[in-house]
């Protein structure tokens, strides 16, 4: 079965235009031109991923995308979002929100195709994962199977993007991972991120993991690695 794309853009041509290399590229696609229209039909018609803009009429993108990843029957929906060039503190806002990735426009509509393959292979290869596999490291159970982190306190809330960061460093502790070898992991071979996506979810991450935020060390003009 075709994998299914919601196109969040009010600029009709260019949603024509993703439409179009879509369908050539064997997906089934639909668009909407604002939020409120965004959050319904993705309730509605759960998609595989969502092309979300930020810049929209009634919801911007950051409000849409806030709202889809509070609500259990949306919040597992990949999140790609289209951003201008001058908008990089929507794009943190996005990513820290659990966006999965961003396409900065004008871009190549080639290159959103292949984004999106990446991303529906990482989340198709993670719904592989053998029941019960679970990691036990420095106080905190990683449950790859339920996507869910513990620590003493309980349940740590994560998005996405966040769990995989932190399953990949807990399963290999001690281990440095450069930012080329997180982005090619998380993100998928075909990414085309900088340097400071990873670290604002790094920075994420450790906020998030509280008292034990300091496991996650920092190797200086090198990556990051979980502590032994």
């Amino acid at each position: 079965m075709a994998s299914r794309i919601l196109i969040v853009e009010d600029e009709r041509n260019i949603a024509e235009l993703l439409i179009r290399n879509f369908q050539q590229a064997g997906f089934e696609t639909e668009a909407v031109h604002n939020g409120t229209d965004a959050l319904l039909k993705a309730e509605k018609t759960r998609p595989n991923l969502i092309l979300l803009d930020l810049l929209l009429p009634e919801l911007d993108g950051i409000e849409v995308c806030r709202l889809l990843k509070r609500n259990p029957e949306t919040q597992w929906i990949p999140v790609v979002m289209l951003t201008a060039k001058g908008e990089e503190v929507d794009r943190i806002v996005g990513l820290e929100l659990g966006a999965d990735d961003y396409i900065t426009k004008p871009f190549s509509p080639r290159e959103v195709v292949l984004r999106v393959q990446a991303i529906l292979r990482r989340t198709a290869s993670e719904k592989t994962v053998p029941a019960n596999s679970k990691i036990h490291v420095n106080g905190i159970t990683i449950d790859l199977q339920k996507h869910q982190a513990f620590s003493q306190e309980g349940l740590i809330d994560l998005t996405s993007t966040e769990f995989k960061m932190l399953s990949l460093f807990a399963g290999s502790p001690g281990r440095v991972f450069t930012r080329s070898i997180l982005m090619d992991v998380v993100w998928g071979q075909e990414y085309y991120g900088v340097d400071r996506t990873i670290d604002t979810h790094i920075s994420r991450l450790r906020r998030k993991l509280g008292g034990l935020g300091d496991l996650i060390e920092t190797v200086h003009g090198v990556g990051y690695r979980f502590k032994a």
